[in-house]
């Protein structure tokens, strides 16, 4: 089993899907890289060889910002918006969708599942 950036890549699934499972990698990213390594994308991860996984751990470390550096990065942004004060940091620390989504309906995934209100029907 591959283990790139700290993941473990899925050993039966083709290489340009399975480093999907890096977070900040997707289809584009990953056809980049196979390309840039000269790896072809459909092989399996399990048929790779170990200088292939180096090359393509090398590739991915120095030119894109992947897993834990890229979740810090989004959450100091986050937390940043939210220390300003700004409309969006507002939203952010509500818990309301910040980019201009209806609230009246849906908006479900962001508030949480719908409290019921007691005496409402009437």
């Amino acid at each position: 089993m591959a283990r790139i950036a700290g993941v473990n890549i899925p050993t039966g699934k083709r290489i340009d899907i399975a480093l999907t499972y890096i977070h900040g990698i997707g289809r584009a990213k990953a056809s980049e890289i196979l390309e840039k390594t000269g790896i072809a994308p459909a092989r399996r991860t399990h048929d790779l060889t170990d200088a292939e996984v180096i090359r393509l751990r090398e590739s991915i470390d120095a030119d894109y910002t992947v897993e834990g550096d890229l979740r810090r990065e989004v959450s100091m942004n986050i937390k940043r918006l939210v220390d300003l004060g700004c409309y969006r940091g507002l939203r952010h620390r509500k818990r309301l969708p910040v980019r201009g989504q209806r609230t009246h309906t849906n908006a479900r995934t962001r508030k949480g599942k719908a409290v019921a209100i007691a005496g409402k029907k009437k």
